[in-house]
């Protein structure tokens, strides 16, 4: 008889399969050898292949091999990819069981190892879970009476290892766990101490035979310590007389007799002590105590460290959870940036004061913008002040607001923007431009939360919170002493730098594909991409602007771009003048004119002998224009 595949369970029980191919293919597919109309097969699901060993053919090989298909393929209840096949192995293909034979299993009886039977015999124990967990003292052996140490302890036990597999919060587990201890142990108080990474302790849970709940229970810090730096267990009876443990003050302090200190370890790594203890110079600890709790620590070991690393993941989760929900229009996934985000998470619930620093084009106003948006003045006004735009007096106007005949032109009474974003933002950019006068009434706004209008005499309260913003050093300008110290002090609240996009590569073609897609719908001009060309050019490229010139550099490219990619030709100069650029495959065009820049400028150079000035006016240049065109050629170190 030829080899076979029998169906033993599913849709096609009972039917049998020659194996008459050198191939089978089994699977939905019509196409298939074997075809099978159910679900949970693939289309093509496995091949079974035959394989002559000698020329006559007598000996046979049989193997199978899984077309990854999507449910898998099992042999014997284990999943395979490829597989040698012996006769009486089951194969399993989703929902469907079938039995592998050949001519010389032809006498192996017909078992049917899926069917339904009825299992229950007369030697068959059903046990309820609830009676399975305890020692009833109905059934307990003889030598053994229900108030038997032995069985307490084995109660206990069974208790722990119930109660630490249904509890997840590790407080409570640890008081419940302390609550069962002491009712087989004659302590009187006992605690839990969870270890940190310092070797010191970070929590503690007391438990009181006489109060209950108590973290307040003293314990000997130098015994823990050792327990847990050396990993041993200690019991100690009499201790008043023991030379080494009597002049142990916290000891001394609580009248402490006898004591039971063990380790917990939990994957090879000691996660915190249990430490028992007792003031009855009655009540003694022996050998079967420190094995039970031993044994206790050991069951419960892992479940405290998995009960604090869920507890960990939750904090963490929470955490992520309010990231990813902050509604902020900052774009970026470096590092860099989700410190800004976990910045913004953190500091945009409170009313704090923000300083937020860094360079011209990072994005300071959108990182403002975002610690209102995600705050509870969300709902309030957001309003954002130039500082470096108006004149002394505009700006004073602007702020505070005037009285109707304040000054010339002052035809009617005007709300200034600090009176405008009551109970909002005020975002102040460019605050180290402030003049010394401004810079003493905003100090005032600060610390009193009031001030007047420009012409008036009433004061005016409001409830705003402030977010200032500046590229200046204000350090030094305090020093120079172009800026108050004391407001600076009451800015720098919660402080953050922005980075610069140097500082973030990773994000520079995150931040140019958007500028593509958002300036290709303004400018109505299909564009669907960047060249790799460059790319490798953006992403070489120090952007002493950042986001801004980033940003500039993109709607020029899609503005002056004539394809639907954007090439290397659209992007500015001052990409190829870039010493990063020389690597870079660059039109010839753009390469003869870099290399006619430098030709240039060094001949000049030289003629001025070096004078930089006296070489900008040669060339018809700003000096400092000249001194970026160096730096970008790398041409200080060929000029001496």
């Amino acid at each position: 008889m030829e080899p076979r595949l029998i169906a033993i369970s599913g849709s096609l029980k009972g039917a049998v399969f020659p194996l008459t191919c050198d191939e089978v293919l089994i699977g939905r597919d019509n196409s298939s050898n074997i075809s099978v109309n159910d679900p949970s097969v693939s289309r093509r699901h496995c091949l079974i292949k035959r394989k002559r060993t000698s020329p006559t053919g007598e000996d046979e090989q049989f193997s199978i091999l899984d077309l990854e298909s999507y449910n898998g393929t099992f042999v014997n209840g284990v999943p395979v990819l490829e597989q040698s096949l012996a006769p009486g192995d089951q194969i399993a293909l989703g929902d469907l069981r079938f039995l592998f034979l050949t001519e010389e299993a032809e006498a192996t009886p017909s078992i049917d190892l899926f069917a339904d039977h009825d299992l229950i015999t007369r030697s068959t124990v059903r046990l309820r879970r609830e009676d399975a967990f305890y020692l009833c003292p109905d059934r307990v052996l003889d030598e053994w009476p229900s108030d038997s140490p032995v069985v307490c302890a084995l109660n206990t036990l069974l208790k722990i290892s119930t109660t630490v597999n249904s509890i997840r919060d590790s407080g409570d587990l640890q008081r419940r766990l302390l609550e069962l201890i002491l009712e087989v142990i004659p302590a009187q108080r006992g605690t839990i101490l969870l270890a940190n990474s310092d070797g010191g302790f970070t929590s503690r849970c007391g438990w009181s035979r006489s109060t209950g709940p108590d973290d307040s229970v003293r314990v000997s810090q130098t015994i823990s310590k050792q327990v847990l730096e050396e990993v041993v267990a200690i019991l100690s009876n009499d201790i008043i007389e023991n030379d080494v443990l009597a002049g142990t003050p916290s000891l001394v302090a609580s009248g402490v007799c006898s004591l039971l200190c063990v380790p917990v370890v939990a994957f090879e790594k000691p996660v915190g002590v249990i430490y028992l203890d007792t003031a009855d110079p009655k009540a003694r600890f022996d050998q079967g105590h420190l094995r039970l709790l031993t044994a206790i620590a050991g069951i419960s070991a892992v479940a405290l460290e998995n009960a604090l690393h869920i507890e960990d993941l939750k904090g963490e989760n929470t955490r992520l959870q309010k990231e990813v929900s902050l509604n902020h229009a900052m774009i970026g996934e470096s590092v860099r940036m989700q410190e800004v985000y976990s910045f913004v998470s953190k500091v945009a619930p409170t009313q704090s004061t923000v300083l937020v620093l860094g360079e011209s084009g990072t994005g300071k106003e959108l990182l403002a913008n975002a610690l209102h948006l995600n705050s509870p003045r969300a709902t309030k006004p957001f309003v954002a002040i130039n500082c470096a735009t108006l004149t002394e007096n505009l700006l004073e106007s602007e702020l505070f607001g005037h009285e109707k005949g304040a000054f010339t032109g002052a035809v009617a009474q005007k709300r200034g923007k600090l009176e405008i974003a009551d109970g909002g933002t005020v975002f102040l950019d460019e605050v180290g431009e402030l003049s010394p006068v401004l810079q003493a009434k905003l100090l005032r706004v600060l610390q009193s939360c009031e001030f007047e209008r420009v012409g008036g005499t009433r004061p005016v309260k409001i409830d705003v919170r402030l977010i200032a913003a500046t590229n200046r050093n204000l350090e030094t300008a305090i020093k120079a002493g172009k800026f108050r110290e004391d407001l600076y002090y009451r800015l720098d609240v919660v402080s953050i730098v922005m980075p610069p996009l140097r500082e973030r590569r990773e994000d520079i073609l995150l931040l140019a594909t958007y500028f593509v897609a958002n300036f290709s719908k303004k400018c109505k001009r299909k564009v669907t991409g960047i060249s790799p060309e460059a790319r490798r050019l953006l992403y070489s490229y120090d952007w002493p602007g950042n986001v801004r010139q980033l940003q500039n550099a993109i709607e020029r490219a899609v503005v002056m771009g004539s394809t639907e990619w954007i090439a290397p030709e659209d992007l500015p100069e001052a990409l190829f003048e870039s010493d990063a650029a020389d690597g870079i495959s660059q039109p010839g065009y753009y390469e003869a004119i870099k290399e006619a820049k430098r030709h240039v400028i060094v001949r000049t150079l030289q003629k001025t002998s070096g004078n930089y000035t006296e070489a900008a006016k040669l060339l018809g240049i700003h000096p400092n224009n000249l001194h970026r065109i160096i730096r970008n050629l790398n041409l200080k170190t060929s000029l001496y």
